[in-house]
């Protein structure tokens, strides 16, 4: 674009490569304290060439205009999600029978789309450089509190909070429980607080610049050594099974009586014993009419098991009565619409040790070009796509089942990366947070991984043990602490025995929601809208400006 100097553009390409590079996989955490730096120097530093203003220390104060802020912003944050999100295409392309050309144009349409929170965020702070009186103070103060108003409004407006920034340090127990007073974006902002300490000290000169950027780098270090902590391990009082079931995606007509027993049978007999090795890890004291009811779970997957499949319930009754456990099955719950039409739901069914059935759980959040298809009557493939994923219907409650007196609110695969509406479980009083998942869609992309990320983040924001129980990988056990106590292998059918204890305490977080967040966007909102009138050191105007 004219007038943007070549400088600035590499700068850009170098940011969104470190912010890729953040995120499993590979995962390189570390390099989120610096991923945004070049983006935000490069804001900052501006245009240069003849004619520019200065102050009285040689620094360059020509910013940008509005408009070539954005279009850095909006170029950063494309190959940003184009490297994360790359896994979009053979999703569409492999499981939505979409031919290469729609996939490729829907992958980089939504890189395109989601790319403008990038854009936002950088006019932002292009507006306050070319607003300010203070030099480049003013901007980098107010970035973090931009940089939080784009994540609550990509999580509340667009519905798509996929990889928020303050998420890569899930792993770093002391820094990450911030989240429990702030969520995760308490994290994102002091993360983008340390990138804006290093710019600060680019942008001077001489022995200032090198006293900050020390300065910067020994924050960043001081924040990041909290990866080494090795808090003791949680009390484990109870293990539940959750199967792996590993069913590949078929078209229905595969799905013959034979197969269908053939399956269920085979996830049957791996329940059962998953469940008697877990009873076999009780007391020796307990005799086997006292043990307490165990828990098995069942995740979403591709199979074709509707709720109200009479051969569906009756292996669940089976299974349910042989073991004494009550079950969380992954599931196609059906009722009758206002029409009269049976409307499908992705369900997740709860079945008591008698084999009764105790409740549903409706998906609420679901997900776009998956579970249904916005603009269906604008988009010319809407027609094919609606046909291979359907249309399925959307829950209305965040229900909290009572599990043998421990009470467990189950969620399904795509709502776990909605901080406040998981947060909505465990504030109705769930004292175990269950995530059933189909992540074999990705295959074997980094999807599931950075999918899981955002699980563990629930589990610190809540204060909860959260079990992942997905089709294919990856199902884990995981701590309040967003540990990782154990895993599956992917792409096997397998059981996991997955230790956990319900949790009565309360965060600040489960209880006020996203209120920093939300004070985030006020600062954002004043700073735009309410302008400085507070004189500042004067501009010196050279070479001709």
């Amino acid at each position: 674009m004219h007038n943007i100097p070549s400088r600035a553009w590499w700068l850009a390409v170098v940011s969104s490569i470190l912010q890729v590079l953040v995120f499993p996989k590979p995962g390189f955490f570390f390099l989120s304290w610096i991923a945004l730096a070049p983006l935000l120097y490069a804001l900052l530093r501006g245009r240069g060439g003849e004619g520019e203003l200065v102050d009285s220390e040689g620094r360059s104060l020509r910013p940008f205009t509005v408009w070539q802020g954005f279009v850095l912003g909006w170029v950063c944050g494309f190959l940003w999600w184009l490297g994360t999100c790359y896994w979009i295409f053979p999703v569409m392309h492999d499981y939505g029978n979409l031919n290469v050309a729609i996939s490729a144009l829907l992958m980089f349409g939504l890189s395109a789309y989601m790319a403008l929170n990038h854009a936002i965020f950088c006019a932002l702070v292009v507006l306050m450089a070319r607003r300010s009186s203070l030099g480049n103070r003013r901007p980098l103060f107010l970035a973090p509190f931009f940089w939080v108003a784009v994540e609550i409004f990509r999580d509340r407006v667009i519905g798509f909070p996929w990889n928020p920034l303050g998420g890569s340090q899930v792993d770093n127990i002391p820094f990450a429980r911030i989240a429990e007073v702030t969520g995760v974006y308490g994290l994102s902002f002091a993360v983008v607080l340390v990138n804006c300490a290093f710019v600060a000290g680019l942008l001077l000169y001489g022995r200032r610049r090198t006293n900050l950027l020390i300065s910067a780098t020994a924050a960043a270090v001081a924040l990041q050594m909290g990866i080494f902590a090795k808090p003791d391990a949680f009390p484990v009082s109870k293990e539940a099974v959750l199967v792996q079931e590993n069913v590949p995606v078929l078209d229905p007509a595969q799905w013959t009586p034979q197969y269908f027993d053939h399956t269920v049978g085979e996830l049957a007999q791996l329940s059962v014993s998953g469940q008697k090795q877990a009873h076999s890890n009780d007391s020796q004291t307990k005799d086997s009419q006292t043990k307490d009811p165990g828990l098995i779970v069942w995740p979403e997957s591709p199979a074709f098991f509707y709720t109200n499949d009479p051969r569906l319930q009756a292996w669940l009754t089976t299974i349910a009565q042989d073991t004494k456990s009550y079950m969380l099955v992954g599931s196609v719950g059906v009722q009758e619409s206002a029409q009269g039409n049976p409307e499908p739901f992705n369900s997740a069914l709860v079945v008591d040790p008698q084999g009764h059935i105790a409740g549903r759980y409706d998906k609420i959040h679901l997900v776009p070009f998956g579970e249904f298809v916005p603009f269906k009557d604008l988009l010319v493939f809407a027609q094919k796509l609606t046909r291979e994923v359907g249309e399925l219907g959307r829950g209305t409650e965040r229900k909290v089942f009572d599990i043998d007196g421990t009470r467990v609110g189950v969620f399904i695969c795509y709502e776990s990366v909605f901080p406040d509406e998981v947060r909505q479980f465990a504030g109705n009083g769930a004292q175990l947070l269950v995530n059933i998942s189909n992540d074999g869609w990705y295959g074997n992309t980094s999807a599931p991984y950075q999918h899981l990320q955002m699980a563990r983040m629930r589990a610190i924001e809540n204060h909860r043990w959260m079990l992942v129980d997905t089709n294919s990988g990856v199902t884990s056990s995981i701590d309040p602490f967003g540990r990782v106590i154990a895993k599956a292998p992917r792409n096997v059918r397998t059981v996991l025995r997955a230790p956990y204890s319900p949790l009565i305490e309360t965060t600040f977080y489960m209880r006020n929601g996203d209120i920093f967040a939300w004070f985030c966007v006020l600062i954002s909102v004043l700073a735009v809208f309410v302008r400085n009138r507070i004189p500042g050191r004067t501009m010196i105007e050279v070479r001709g400006v």
